[in-house]
């Protein structure tokens, strides 16, 4: 009887198949990033349709645990985006936020997620350009990392 099975010291292709698409997820700002996003869609700016936005106040609200729940949800790559340093509708939640990402990329790796799959930027409103290019780079990178299997044990690999 003849094994077609794989070695156990043989490791499984990482490459996605051809047809998959990246699960993004990205919490965005209600005054900024969001209406950027609006102005991207009625601007009919082309961008990749596989991200799904949550509109938050402010991005200094965003729980650390909305990311870790999504990525845990299946998601391949988180986006957060809100206004530009200096901007925030709040006084200073882009402040806090951009503090409490520093912090946050370090618990990331030590859960085993690649903080590369974390994404971080600044869009206002009135740059629906931006936007659809920062979706669609986010897409493109996301896309030649493959997917994000949280029970992978070889998971803390980074991206190469």
């Amino acid at each position: 009887m003849t094994q077609t099975n794989t070695p156990p010291d043989t490791a499984p292709s990482d490459a996605a198949p051809a047809d998959w698409t990246p699960r993004i997820v990205a919490f965005v700002c209600n005054w900024c990033t969001y209406a950027g996003a609006d102005l991207a869609g009625t601007s009919r700016l082309q961008y990749a349709a596989n991200v799904r936005i949550i509109k938050l106040p402010c991005t200094g609200r965003i729980d650390p645990m909305f990311i870790l729940k999504a990525f845990e949800q299946g998601a391949d790559a988180v986006l957060v985006s809100g206004c530009h340093p200096g901007d925030c509708h709040y006084t200073s939640g882009n402040y806090h936020a951009r503090r409490r990402w520093g912090l946050f990329r370090q618990l990331l790796e030590f859960t085993g997620i690649d903080p590369q799959r974390l994404f971080f930027s600044w869009v206002s409103a009135a740059e629906g350009q931006k936007f659809a290019d920062l979706i669609n780079q986010v897409t493109d990178e996301v896309r030649q990392a493959g997917p994000f299997d949280p029970t992978n044990p070889a998971r803390k690999q980074p991206w190469t």
